[in-house]
């Protein structure tokens, strides 16, 4: 079923029992178990046994970067209709079964994955990975739910054609990543989304749905036999390989320079953007320490106080580390008067500046670690959130320790070391700028 912002809640006992779980244990006190099936498919798991819940998290490598040119979209379409009826239940039924039981399923694609999760009661766990099999290895891709999601999926490309702040972020990537698959919308394109057929969709699932690209979480009232069950009968019957595939390493081109799209609204969104830095950079937690300093840190960051204490130029302006599979991007925001966009520009190159060339003070930096191994339990507010971690430290091979690992990573960081990142990360000369509206005083620019 095609939904643009899904989540998955829980209820309150279960979330408050979660929040104990992380908040008030050590993290070395919860326990990752490698799950094994027979048949070599691989899951971890945390076991909740507070509430009768399953919560699985899936991720099959390979996601948007992968679809042809002329059928860009194609993944998130797919992703939008593998609930769309399955077996011998079409679209009516399938989701009828799914409403009747509170099961929860949903798929999404990003430009490295698609990704996959469940949820339900225990009491309904059978029926409920039933459906999950049926999903990824017989879709149905029936005329009827096809044309209604591709409507829906043409109005959302539609929508954000108007929208300021995605038409000035598709700018910046688009620039980025010029003749490279990363700079396609995942979405696609109004053409694109016309041309995808059943067969298309069918042959994505054929071809990229496979078990040696399949990555597991689980978090919930299951035990590890219980689950081997279920990893064999859901995904047992999975093509053991996806079809090779590629995607070429690239260094954003990012040179600095304004890019100006007109759309006629009273305030402008201003996007910036410079080459960033890999997951598995060893510098990389140094560089997410930084961030929080620069502009991720909320009402506490230097681009805030700057942009926002001072002058007053925008109600918000965040910066933020994105490390995709094949380059690495920092990027950041904010939105303001038509009248303010290049004061705010300067603005934000001039803390930039600075802060490349001087690093974080050792009360930021203090300050910043404190913060981020603080708050680092927090993120686990729902077992989704729970699975969805336990998928990403796969997918970055992170280790099955690196819940008990991660602060430790983090309180490691030297004031030097921040130094000597920040020189190295944040170049001011490759800053670039995207302002979608009509701002006063600022034109295009390489």
């Amino acid at each position: 079923m095609m939904t643009r912002i899904s989540a998955f809640c829980r209820p309150a006992s279960a979330l408050l029992a979660l929040l104990v779980l992380f908040a008030a244990l050590p993290a070395h006190a919860v326990e990752v178990e490698r799950v094994v099936s027979s048949k070599g498919i691989e899951a971890w798991l945390i076991r909740d046994t507070s509430n009768p819940i399953t919560t699985l998290k899936l991720s099959f490598r390979g996601g948007a970067a992968l679809d042809p040119e002329n059928k860009s979209g194609l993944a998130n379409f797919v992703a939008s209709t593998l609930d769309e009826g399955a077996g011998d239940m079409d679209s009516r039924t399938f989701q009828r079964a799914l409403d009747e039981k509170s099961i929860s399923l949903r798929f999404r694609a990003g430009r490295d994955r698609l990704d996959g999760s469940l949820r339900t009661l225990n009491k309904y766990r059978d029926d409920a990975f039933e459906y999950l099999r049926l999903a990824v290895n017989e879709p149905r891709f029936d005329e009827t739910p096809i044309n209604r999601i591709r409507q829906q999926i043409l109005s959302g490309i539609r929508q954000d054609r108007e929208d300021p702040g995605n038409r000035a972020g598709r700018a910046l990537f688009e620039k980025a990543f010029a003749g490279h698959p990363y700079a396609r919308d995942n979405d696609g394109t109004l053409e694109s989304v016309q041309a995808i057929t059943a067969d298309d969709m069918r042959t994505f699932v054929k071809e990229r749905l496979a078990r040696d690209n399949l990555l597991i979480g689980v978090v919930g009232d299951i035990d590890a036999e219980t689950l081997k069950d279920y990893l064999d009968k859901t995904f047992g019957a999975l093509p053991e390989k996806a079809r090779p595939w590629t995607v070429d390493k690239i260094e954003p081109k990012l040179a600095g320079g304004v890019q100006v799209i007109d759309i006629d609204v009273p305030q402008s969104s201003i996007q910036f953007a410079q080459p960033g830095i890999l997951r598995n950079d060893p510098d990389f937690y140094t560089a997410y320490v930084l961030n929080y300093v620069l502009g991720g840190g909320g009402f506490v960051s230097r681009l805030y106080e700057e942009v926002r204490e001072k002058r007053g130029l925008a109600y918000s302006v965040y910066s933020y580390l994105m490390p995709l599979d094949n380059a690495g991007v920092v990027m950041g925001g904010a939105a303001t008067a038509n009248a303010r966009v290049a004061e705010s520009i300067a603005t934000v190159r001039d803390v930039w500046k600075k802060f490349a060339d001087a690093g974080p003070t050792a009360k930021e930096l203090e300050d910043a670690k404190t913060y981020l191994t603080g708050a680092f339990p927090l993120r686990f507010t729902s077992s989704a959130a729970i699975a969805d971690m336990l998928v990403g430290m796969q997918e970055e091979n992170l280790g099955i320790n690196y819940i008990d690992k991660r602060n430790g990573y983090i309180e490691a960081v030297t004031l030097e070391d921040a130094k000597r990142v920040a020189k190295k990360l944040f170049q001011p000369d490759k800053l670039t700028f995207a302002v979608a509206g009509k701002p006063e005083g600022v034109v295009s620019s390489n």
